[in-house]
């Protein structure tokens, strides 16, 4: 019985209190509190209709909430999960932008990737301390996105084995066998077949310096955010490594140079203006003029090759940057769960002049930046 009433509640939940045949819930106030919660937000489904279900319903009508009051409640009775989604909905949907311009109602958002792209897009809304909370929120997202990328292209860079030098850090990946074999030898115990091991020798890993330059150039038409979060927080990782000489520059029709910015992920992230036209030719004429020496330069191209002011300007740029020596990436727009979206004519036309072209995930893309060098 128990049973068949949570699938009741289950139900009225999902219909709401002005389902044309009402169900009952059991005695739970918790369960009063979900529906008030979720008929906050999508009641406005209904429309100029609502007001007439509510009539129809028998008039009666839980106490006003607030945006504060609603997010606060939400919190309490949800799962993060489902709190992340039904914010989403509110600002995405229901176009509830006083969650943005609320410093205190901002403070109580989750901090996840969704809530990163849509402050993106609608920071232009926001002002004085509401711009502030903004900016923080965007820190401590670009923070988690980076802390969880930087290992990875730490390992790519710096993991290569030196087995001239011995390492006094214990990893069990780092452990240097035949050494260990070896300066152990004379410790062998012949009576019972075994070798005693006093010292384990670890290797270190190689630290090598090549003078690169890489520019990175990131389209920020409407369809790209995805893209340049994932750029934004890797030029921050690359501006570490002391090999690189890290360039940054975005464009849509026109051209900026962040280069200045690129170790603050934020800066960078809180500078990009969505939308607008695209002008890859214009933008990769920019960074041609940033290479010095070719042969050691890497011209990385994020972009879904959509381009606004002619493919053969396009093509044409490109050619003069492969030709020179410098190498040319050109990286297919990728949204979060990487999936690749890029004209593909454009792309197979740059592949065949000789540019590296893939939908790499920020991960493939520290690897084979290290390959390269």
């Amino acid at each position: 019985m128990a049973d068949e009433q949570e699938i009741m509640n289950r139900w009225r939940l999902a219909l709401g209190r002005y389902a044309a045949e009402q169900i009952s819930f059991s005695d739970d106030l918790r369960l009063v509190d979900m529906e008030q919660a979720l008929d906050y937000l999508y009641s406005r489904e209904y429309g100029d209709e609502q007001e007439i279900r509510k009539e129809r319903s028998g008039g009666k009508e839980d106490s006003k909430l607030s945006v504060p009051g609603w997010l606060a409640k939400v919190k309490t009775l949800f799962p993060k999960r489902t709190v992340e989604i039904m914010e989403r909905h509110a600002l995405e949907k229901y176009n509830m932008t006083e969650l943005l311009s609320d410093p205190e109602v901002l403070k109580k958002l989750e901090p996840n990737k969704e809530l990163l792209k849509t402050i993106l897009s609608l920071k232009h809304l926001m002002k004085g301390e509401a711009l502030n909370v903004a900016r923080e929120l965007v820190k401590r997202i670009a923070d988690e996105l980076m802390e969880k990328l930087e290992q990875d292209f730490r390992k790519s860079f710096f993991g290569r084995l030196n087995r001239s030098e011995s390492s006094p850090v214990r990893s069990a990946r780092n452990l240097d066998m035949k050494k260990t074999i070896r300066m152990n030898l004379k410790n062998y115990d012949a009576e019972n077949g075994q070798l005693l091991l006093k010292q384990v020798y670890f290797s270190a890993r190689m630290k090598k310096y090549n003078q690169w330059r890489i520019v990175i150039c990131v389209d920020e038409s409407g369809s790209m955010i995805d893209s340049v979060i994932h750029s934004a927080v890797m030029a921050g990782i690359f501006a570490k490594l002391p090999m690189l000489d890290t360039k940054l520059v975005i464009f849509d029709t026109n051209v900026v140079d962040l280069s200045g910015y690129v170790s603050d992920p934020v800066e960078v992230l809180m500078s990009v203006q969505l939308g607008g036209g695209t002008n890859i030719a214009g933008a990769l004429a920019y960074c041609e003029s940033l290479i010095e020496f070719p042969y050691r330069t890497m011209v990385v191209l994020v972009s879904d090759l959509y381009e606004g002011g002619g493919y053969n300007n396009l093509f044409s740029v490109s050619k003069g940057i492969i030709e020179s020596g410098a190498k040319m990436v050109v990286l297919t727009a990728l949204d979060m769960e990487a999936n690749p979206n890029y004209d593909r004519q454009a792309a197979a036309m740059l592949a065949e002049m000789g540019a590296v072209v893939g939908a790499m995930t920020p991960e493939e893309l520290g690897e084979f930046v290290s390959r390269v060098l």
